[in-house]
């Protein structure tokens, strides 16, 4: 009786929904008009409904250390590279570096939020390999609420915080360049040539170099390099090689400074190229361990390296200056840090601690004769020596890394996000991959530097009246001293 009694019920209740047995429960419905009524309404019946997965929410300590790690880097640019590069050029010319300094990250800042950002780290449609889209110009759908994936799936942090560190490795980028043409250029062709590099070398080549679809999306189309497998922690193509080629075509371009090989163009102020190459190298542990996103065991493994890489460059320059010169020198201390510094870059967070060290010391030793006996043998001009030491060790600094990365050298292999796990390493893959990253990154930047460089002279002139030049930049450009005796 309680059987036909719920069949009654079941059947008007389908009825009153304008439904049919044969449209809804054409076999399971008809043993249930057969079972008790308790076990017609029991949960166990209904079938399961799978709980909708939880949004990954930022962590704090990843979200703080992502703040400090910008901070680090602007500290690295603003006043660090501003008094390394200063400290390094004449007494009458000082001033005028820091300006070419300050203003460049404060243009390429506010660049960076206008397009940027878009163009780097968004899909570019059928130019994806090259370059990103527009979709986010002027910030576009990036607010507080909005995170993006670190390199661990389901570990996210604000888009707002990669957005400003990015912006530092952009700001960065384009003031290195400044140090091949010291103490010559027109500060407002300076500026029209940053605008115009950053747009058409940086945005590419970090576009090429990082943009993916992240650990969960590894299969959706990436930058072309990346594609390519080459690896590049913290910007060994993308910031060093890339600058330095600028640096190289602009000093080519330019020209020697008056009285070059002439007259004496000593550093005036070791004491604040001591303290700049100090502050690089604090604010470089930003640079390197928050290319990591998070905090964790990784990102330490980039700050051991950024220690022991920078300590081994620095003892290898000064020894090989004490042998070759016969007294060690700070300045060449400083200057093999900053080798050491560039060389691990790409390297940070794929290498051991020993193969830091040998980065270090090949990139200390090579760099040593950039600055010397290269530069002597092509003639150029590079006044504070980019190329020497930004192009020497990153060219290093990113090869090594195709080596060093093998994790029977210590390093940590390189991580197949398909299989979830470390991939089998593969020598002559690997650094194939780098060496596409390093050619991409030298014909690219050399190209487009030489071209806007030409350009630039046509329409407005690169350098200064010669009579400008010898009186000093300081106050034929920008009306002020850096020293009032």
């Amino acid at each position: 009786m309680k059987s036909l009694f719920a069949t009654l019920i079941l059947l008007g209740t389908l009825g009153f929904s304008g439904l049919t047995l044969a449209q809804e429960v054409p076999a399971a419905a008809v043993e249930a008009l057969s079972a008790p009524m308790v076990d017609a309404v029991a949960p166990a019946a209904a079938p399961a409904v799978a709980a909708p997965a939880a949004t990954p929410v930022p962590d704090k300590g990843d979200t703080a250390w992502m703040l400090v790690s910008t901070l680090l880097v602007i500290l690295m640019v603003i006043p660090g590279l501003g008094l390394f590069y200063g400290g390094l050029v004449r007494a009458k010319n000082m001033l005028s570096v820091l300006t070419q300094v300050f203003a460049i990250f404060c243009m390429i800042s506010v660049l960076w939020v206008v397009y940027g950002y878009s163009l780097a780290f968004t899909g570019g449609g059928d130019l994806n390999s090259a370059i990103g889209g527009l979709s986010k110009m002027f910030l576009a759908g990036v607010d507080p609420s909005v995170n993006v994936e670190t390199f661990s799936k389901g570990v996210v942090i604000p888009e707002l915080v990669f957005m400003v560190f990015q912006l530092t490795f952009a700001a960065i980028t384009v003031a290195l360049i400044v140090g091949g043409f010291a103490e010559r250029i027109k500060f407002s062709a300076l500026l029209v040539f940053s605008a115009l590099w950053f747009t058409f070398s940086y945005l590419p080549m970090a576009h090429m170099v990082w943009f993916w679809g992240g650990p969960s999306a590894h299969s959706d189309p990436a930058g072309f390099l990346f594609a390519k497998g080459a690896l590049d922690f913290a910007g060994g193509t993308v910031v060093h090689i890339n600058a330095a080629m600028a640096a190289l075509m602009g000093a080519i371009v330019i020209g020697k400074r008056v009285g070059y090989g002439r007259d004496s163009m000593a550093p005036h102020n070791l004491m604040a190229t001591m303290i700049g190459a100090s502050l690089l190298w604090v604010g470089w542990f930003g640079f390197n361990a928050g290319s990591n996103l998070e905090a964790n065991g990784t990102a330490v493994l980039a700050m051991v390296n950024t220690v022991v890489a920078t300590a081994s460059a620095a003892m290898a320059w000064m020894f090989a200056e004490w042998m070759l010169k016969g007294k060690p020198s700070m300045l060449g201390m400083a200057s093999g840090a900053v080798a050491g510094l560039v060389a691990v870059t790409p390297a940070a967070g794929f290498v051991g601690p020993m193969g830091a060290i040998i980065l270090g010391l090949v990139a200390g030793v090579a760099c040593l004769w950039g600055v010397t006996g290269l530069k002597k043998a092509l003639g150029y001009d590079d006044s504070l020596d980019v190329f020497g030491i930004h192009g020497i060790g990153g060219i290093i600094g990113a090869i090594g890394t195709g080596i060093l990365v093998n994790p029977a050298l210590g390093g940590t292999g390189v991580f197949d996000y398909a299989t979830n796990a470390v991939a089998e390493y593969s020598f002559s893959t690997q650094v194939a991959s780098q060496l596409w990253g390093v050619g991409t990154a030298i014909v690219w930047s050399g190209v487009v530097s030489f071209v806007l460089f030409k350009l630039i002279d046509m329409v407005m002139g690169l350098r200064v009246p010669e009579e400008q030049e010898r009186e000093g930049l300081d106050t034929a450009a920008h009306g002020e001293r850096a020293y009032n005796y």
